[in-house]
C-alpha cells in the first residue's frame, strides 16, 4: 500500500527505528554467532542459560521420539495428552495454586485469558443461565503494562481504567470511584521496559478492599525471583485466592509457551470459554517435556540464580560508578535512560560494532523522549564480558554523551 510506504520512509528518515541486528546462526548463551562473528548478548531472556542445557535438549529429544513434533489438535478434542496435564500440575504447585492452564505462547495467554474472563457469562446463557444480577466488568491496568495485556483487555470489550505506573494511591481512587460489579486489577510483575517490580502485596490489599481480582503477568519473574525461583508471589511471600498468576516458559525456562495458575473453578470455566485454549493447538510435546526438565533444574541448581544476581549487582554497581541514569535496578532487566532516540540508536550500533548486542528501546515501546538501552543480565555472563562492555560505554560517555 502506498500509505504504508510513505509511513515507512518517513519513520526511517526521521528516527531510524527499523534497524535490527544482522541474521544470527546460533542462540545466545550469552555468546552467539552473527554472520561469522562471535558476539555477546545483553538482550536475551534466557536468564539462566537453560536453552542450551544438555538436560533440556535430552528431554526435548525424548518428546520428539515418543510424540513427534506436534499434537495437531485442540486439547478440548483429542489433543489433551498426559504430558500437558503433568506440566500443569507442576506449574500449579510452583505457584501454590489449585491448577494451571497451558497455552502455546505467553502473548497468546494474555490475549486469550483477558479477553475471556469478562465474557464467560455469554456462553453460560446459551445453556440457560439467566442471572438476576447484571454484571458490569472493569479492568484496572497499569499504564506500563505489556502490549499483550492491553490487547487482551481491548478484545474483551470491557471497560478499561488505566492507573499511573505503580501508583497505588491513583489505583485506590479509581477503584473506589468505579461502580463495576466485577473489578480486575492487571499488572506486569516485572515491567519489561523499565525493569521495576510491581508492589504485589499492595495490589492484593486493594483487591481485598474493593472485592477485586488481581491478574499478574510474571513473565520475567518466574524462574528468577523468590527463594526457589517461583516468582514474584514467592519473593513477597503472598498468597490469595484473588490472584491469577500468569507466566511464560520462553524466558528463564528457555523453551516456549505460557500459562496461568489459578483456582480450579476459574480454570474449569476458561477451558470452555477461552478461544485461545480451546480453538488451537498448544505447545509441542517436546517443549512440554523440556519445560518440565527446566523447572527441575531451577530447583536442583540454585547456583544459576545466584550467578545471575551476582552479575546483576556487579553490573549495577559499575554502571552507577559511570554516572549513568538507571531506570531501575530491582530486577535482571537494567535499562539505562538515554532520552534522545537517535542517540540511543547510535549507542546500540556502537556496541554492536564492538561485539555486543543490546536492545535500543524507543517509541512506541516507551514514551517519546525516554529512549533507553535495555540490558538483560544472564547467569553465564563473565566478569570480563561485563567489564569490556562497560569500558566501551565509559569511553563513549567521555567522547559523546557529555
Amino acid at each position: 500500500m502506498k500509505e504504508l510506504r510513505v509511513i515507512h520512509d518517513w519513520i526511517r528518515k526521521s528516527r531510524r527505528t527499523f534497524h535490527t541486528i544482522s541474521r544470527v546462526s546460533s542462540l545466545p548463551d550469552p555468546t552467539f554467532i552473527c554472520e561469522g562473528r562471535t558476539m555477546v548478548s545483553f538482550s536475551s531472556n534466557n536468564y539462566l542459560g537453560l536453552a542450551h542445557s544438555p538436560r533440556l535438549i535430552a528431554a526435548a529429544h525424548k518428546g520428539l521420539d515418543q510424540y513427534g513434533v506436534g499434537n495437531c489438535e485442540s486439547r478440548l478434542l483429542g489433543g489433551d495428552m498426559d504430558i500437558y496435564r503433568d506440566l500443569e500440575a507442576k506449574l500449579a504447585k510452583l505457584k501454590d495454586k489449585e491448577t494451571a492452564l497451558l497455552f502455546a505462547t505467553g502473548y497468546l495467554t494474555n490475549l486469550g485469558i483477558l479477553s475471556s474472563l469478562t465474557n464467560s457469562a455469554t456462553v453460560a446463557r446459551v445453556y440457560g443461565l439467566h442471572s438476576r444480577t447484571r454484571y458490569r466488568h472493569a479492568y484496572f491496568s497499569d499504564e506500563c503494562n505489556h502490549v499483550s495485556i492491553r490487547e487482551g483487555i481491548r478484545m474483551s470489550g470491557a471497560l478499561k481504567v488505566t492507573y499511573r505506573h505503580c501508583d497505588m494511591d491513583d489505583l485506590a481512587r479509581k477503584l473506589k470511584k468505579n461502580d463495576a460489579t466485577s473489578k480486575i486489577i492487571v499488572s506486569d510483575a516485572v515491567f519489561s521496559m523499565d525493569g521495576d517490580i510491581a508492589p504485589l502485596p499492595d495490589l492484593l490489599r486493594l483487591a481485598d478492599d474493593h472485592d477485586a481480582m488481581v491478574y499478574i503477568d510474571d513473565a520475567h519473574g518466574t524462574g528468577v525471583l523468590g527463594e526457589t525461583g517461583a516468582g514474584t508471589s514467592e519473593m513477597f511471600n503472598v498468597k490469595s485466592p484473588r490472584l491469577i498468576s500468569m507466566g511464560t516458559l520462553s524466558k528463564a525456562y528457555g523453551a516456549i509457551g505460557g500459562f496461568i495458575a489459578t483456582e480450579k473453578y476459574i480454570a474449569d470455566i476458561l477451558r470452555f470459554t477461552c478461544s485461545a485454549y480451546g480453538y488451537t493447538s498448544t505447545l509441542p510435546p517436546d517443549q512440554a517435556l523440556a519445560v518440565s526438565e527446566a523447572m527441575s533444574i531451577v530447583q536442583e541448581e540454585p547456583e544459576r540464580r545466584r550467578r545471575l544476581w551476582e552479575n546483576q549487582r556487579y553490573f549495577v554497581a559499575r554502571m552507577e560508578g559511570l554516572g549513568l541514569k538507571l531506570v531501575s535496578k530491582q530486577s535482571c532487566i537494567v535499562p539505562v535512560l538515554i532520552g534522545d532516540e537517535a542517540r540511543c540508536e547510535k549507542c546500540a550500533r556502537l556496541l554492536e560494532d564492538n561485539g555486543f548486542h543490546v536492545d535500543s528501546i524507543a517509541f512506541p515501546a516507551v514514551k517519546i523522549g525516554t529512549a533507553r538501552l535495555r540490558f538483560n543480565m544472564n547467569a553465564n555472563h563473565t566478569r570480563e564480558q561485563i567489564d569490556r562492555l562497560l569500558d566501551i560505554l565509559d569511553r563513549q560517555i567521555k567522547n559523546d554523551w557529555k
